[in-house]
């Protein structure tokens, strides 16, 4: 092992644009989770999330590999809150995202963070306005890929994308079911990421 360098996060680098992405082609279907009243097709431009355009030049849809990345991503933080309300939670719906062409992503979960520049604060640190720059960096590289694939922060083992809305017109969502229609599965959920119920 080499020493170590606590040195800050890096920026893109000025030639990120003259490098070849690591790029995946993923045709699958994805999850979402949102408030009841919200459609499931939503490109963000809030600047609130970690991969948001930091002066809002695009949108962005969230949404997990599956169920548990959907609810984990979404009601992970802040990691001291070990109580979750039914009230609050039968307020979301879970829908699934599919697209009409394979998505061409951005590979951050694995080697591809060390070939554009960047480490695992990108993809799980605190300072959104880092992984904003980057997010914009990534969305204005010239090879036009449709979002980012990372791992989810609050379990690792499961992949998330941050789908920019050049893609809007390929995004198909289906709801299917809302938290609160389903107490079992609801249950797993909960379970699986040790948090107590109230209503």
């Amino acid at each position: 092992m080499g020493p170590r360098n606590p040195a800050s996060p890096t920026r893109p680098a000025d030639d990120l644009n003259k490098k070849p992405l690591p790029v995946v082609a993923i045709h699958r279907a994805w999850v979402r989770l949102h408030q009841q009243h919200l459609a499931a097709k939503f490109f963000g431009k809030a600047g609130r999330f970690r991969f948001d355009a930091p002066r809002g030049e695009f949108g962005v849809l969230y949404a997990g590999q599956d169920e548990a990345c959907a609810f984990i991503e979404a009601f992970g933080d802040p990691l001291d809150i070990r109580i979750l309300s039914y009230r609050v939670l039968a307020e979301y719906c879970l829908s699934s995202v599919r697209t009409a062409r394979p998505l061409r992503l951005v590979d951050l979960t694995g080697p591809g963070l060390r070939q554009v520049g960047a480490d695992a604060r990108l993809t799980g640190g605190d300072d959104y306005a880092y992984s904003q720059v980057w997010a914009a960096s990534l969305w204005r590289h010239p090879d036009q890929v449709d979002g980012l694939l990372y791992r989810a922060r609050h379990d690792p083992s499961l992949q998330a994308a941050a789908v920019f809305d050049r893609a809007r017109a390929v995004v198909r969502t289906t709801r299917l079911r809302c938290l609160g229609d389903d107490r079992a599965g609801l249950g797993r959920l909960l379970d699986r990421y040790g948090f107590g119920l109230v209503d």
